[in-house]
């Protein structure tokens, strides 16, 4: 049995909330780190992309965007129906805007098999205006 195999079957032990608090704190630190662009230890691997929309704003609205996405924590039912940390809903120049992070396995084609593993998961990071959905 790989140790792929093994992380994968205590993923599946573990209890809805235990898995919602390890991939919640997963991306946290991804979001953190990717939007400060800084490299910390121990943070998930993956990427930020944003829509066209969001990168024709001016250089002062990307950097408040920047810094509300790091700081943001207004986590809820409505945009985080299982706690999982994976997407933000917020204001920026009267604009509102989506923050939207999926898991995907390591080729980026597929869900990840198991998201609390950082070695099968990778994290997009999507910055959008609710009109590109």
């Amino acid at each position: 049995m790989s140790s792929t195999d093994t992380q994968t079957d205590a993923a599946i032990a573990m209890s809805d909330s235990e898995v919602a608090a390890i991939v919640a704190a997963q991306n946290d630190a991804f979001r953190k780190s990717a939007m400060q662009l800084q490299q910390a230890e121990n943070v998930p691997k993956g990427r930020v992309v944003m829509t066209q929309g969001i990168s024709a704003q001016s250089p002062d609205f990307l950097l408040e965007l920047t810094r509300k996405v790091v700081t943001f924590d207004a986590f809820g039912e409505d945009c985080d129906p299982h706690g999982w940390h994976e997407m933000g809903v917020m204001e920026i120049a009267g604009e509102t805007v989506w923050f939207k992070i999926d898991l995907y396995d390591t080729n980026y084609e597929y869900g990840s098999a198991d998201p609390t593993d950082l070695e099968q998961t990778c994290r997009v990071l999507t910055l959008l205006f609710p009109s590109e959905y």
